[in-house]
C-alpha cells in the first residue's frame, strides 16, 4: 500500500472506530483486511464528492437492506462516530423499511437498539 494510501486510509478507519483500529487488535497480518484497508478506506472512503459522515450514514442504509447483521453494529457505531444521530438512524430505519423491507428493518432495528443511546423496545 502507498504511503498516502495507507494515511488516509487509517484517518478514515480511526474517524469510524478510533485508534489503533486500523491495525487490528490480533497482530495477524490479515490479507483481507490489507486489502480492505487499502482499496475501499484509501482509496473509495476519501474520494471527493461525499464527506465521511455521508459515506457512513450511506453504508449503514446498505447493511441495513442487505440484511447484514454484524458490519451493520460495526458500521452503526462508526456512524455515531463520525457524528450521525441516533434520530438519524432511527429515521432511516422506518424510511427504509418500506424500501428494503419490515424484516430486514426490525432486524437491524433490533441491533441498533443494542448500540443506539437512549433507545430500547419501543414497541
Amino acid at each position: 500500500m502507498t504511503d498516502d494510501r495507507q494515511e488516509k486510509a487509517r484517518a478514515i478507519v480511526e474517524q469510524l472506530w478510533g485508534k489503533g483500529a486500523a491495525s487490528g487488535n490480533d497482530g495477524n497480518d490479515d490479507p483481507f483486511r490489507g486489502v480492505a484497508l487499502e482499496h475501499l478506506f484509501g482509496e473509495i472512503w476519501p474520494r471527493p464528492g461525499l464527506a465521511i459522515r455521508d459515506r457512513s450514514l450511506i453504508t449503514v442504509a446498505a447493511l441495513l437492506v442487505l440484511g447484514r447483521g454484524k458490519q451493520f453494529a460495526l458500521h452503526l457505531r462508526g456512524a455515531l462516530n463520525v457524528g450521525v444521530t441516533p434520530e438519524e438512524i432511527e429515521e432511516m430505519m422506518v424510511h427504509l423499511a418500506y424500501y428494503g423491507g419490515f424484516p430486514v428493518s426490525a432486524s437491524a432495528r433490533d441491533i441498533a437498539h443494542t448500540i443506539l443511546p437512549n433507545t430500547g423496545d419501543k414497541n
